[in-house]
């Protein structure tokens, strides 16, 4: 979803932001490559939010586009590519993690991913 400056509904950085990552999945897909640095799209399907293969493939041609990530070809045979962050993307580190520290403080039963559940 590249956001190209007529385009956005405000100069405010909140709206715009959303313009980018406000669904439901752009930040998880952001998420789960924080942690794992390089994923390919078999491995971002098989998150246990289960998205849909055709709403994952939008969303890394969204962020893509945004230069939140940047596809890295693997084969060439059939041409297929793995997932990491740009620099841009990586900045989102400490956002991702605020929410997930919101989220552990105000949601009973819910924890980082990668922690120990007890």
């Amino acid at each position: 979803m590249a956001v190209r400056s007529n385009a956005r509904r405000s100069n405010c950085a909140v709206a715009g932001t959303l313009d980018i990552l406000g669904d439901k999945w752009s930040l998880l897909v952001v998420r789960d490559l924080l942690m794992a640095g390089e994923l390919r799209n078999a491995q971002l399907a098989g998150s246990a939010e289960g998205i849909p293969t055709n709403t994952l493939a939008d969303r890394l041609r969204r962020l893509e586009e945004a230069d939140i990530i940047e596809r890295v070809p693997y084969s060439e045979r059939p041409p297929r590519f793995s997932y990491r962050l740009t620099e841009r993307g990586r900045q989102l580190g400490p956002v991702v993690n605020a929410l997930a520290h919101w989220g552990e403080r105000n949601l009973p039963g819910t924890r980082r991913l990668g922690t120990d559940p007890s």
